[in-house]
């Protein structure tokens, strides 16, 4: 008797996938990269490695780290409470979770910048202690940190809901402490998720725009961030300027995508032969 399956067969499946994928993510980056491609590679080196655009990746690069290494430690503290504890307001914790995938990130760079400013609610406190958060690079690593938790919390929070607690029963038991526990029993379990998480969100950070723009003072060679960049030469109808530009950030964020999907392929294969 042939197996009844809920979907239609593997060729309209596929032939939907293949369609959607096509039209949805291969087709504006081919439009990218053609653009590119109609500079020459002398044209397109000068342009990506002009200082301006060097100093966009710096700012960029060394952000979206800053606000990624920031979110591993605190977006998986963030999934622990919420998997491990049960307390008052729980649920509305986990909703505002996702607050950021939510809310448009023009309305979150806003919303920053009238909270961090030199008058604002948390700036004013800061600023009396010589801390200056909004036009600064910390004001673009505290947009990113914004943007980027949901990707952390949501991608370790199911692992660690399928994570039984008797593993650390178990751990216990045998007289590790909790670092060890930590160290050589939970961690290795949720390590794959993590990476995932981890890269998901340093990519998210590297493409941000609508929230860093406005708190960002947006200064050359200071606090200008590459999607910024390609914008500006957008308003220029530089377009091939732009696509190049873009095109490395392409290849940065599709580069972090494979090595991490190779990382966790290899991680996988290890945890399964130990």
């Amino acid at each position: 008797m042939p197996q009844r399956r809920v979907l239609p067969g593997l060729p309209l499946s596929l032939g939907v996938t293949l369609i959607y994928v096509a039209l949805i993510i291969a087709l504006p980056v081919a439009a990218v990269l053609l653009k590119a491609m109609s500079l020459s590679f002398a044209e397109f080196w000068n342009i990506v490695t002009s200082p301006r655009a060097l100093a966009t990746y710096r700012v960029t690069g060394l952000s979206a780290l800053a606000a990624t290494l920031f979110n591993a430690i605190f977006g998986f503290a963030f999934a622990w409470v919420l998997v491990r504890y049960d307390f008052p307001g729980k649920r509305l914790l986990d909703t505002l979770v996702d607050v950021p995938f939510a809310l448009p990130t023009a309305v979150a760079g806003v919303t920053l910048t009238a909270l961090f400013a030199k008058n604002g609610w948390f700036g004013a406190p800061l600023a009396q202690i010589g801390i200056e958060v909004a036009y600064t690079p910390l004001g673009i690593i505290i947009a990113m940190i914004f943007t980027s938790l949901p990707f952390i919390v949501r991608t370790v929070q199911p692992v660690l809901e399928e994570l039984d607690p008797e593993f650390e029963d178990a751990a216990s038991c045998l007289g590790a402490g909790d670092l060890d526990t930590m160290r050589r029993v939970i961690l290795p379990l949720l390590m794959p998720a993590l990476l995932a998480g981890i890269s998901f969100a340093f990519v998210r950070c590297l493409g941000e725009f609508g929230a860093i723009i406005f708190i960002a003072g947006n200064q050359p060679m200071s606090t200008e961030i590459t999607s910024l960049l390609a914008f500006i030469r957008i308003e220029e109808f530089d377009y091939p300027g732009a696509a190049a530009i873009a095109t490395v950030m392409l290849l940065a964020s599709l580069t972090i995508l494979i090595l991490t999907s190779l990382a966790q392929s290899w991680y996988g294969r290890h945890l399964t032969r130990s």
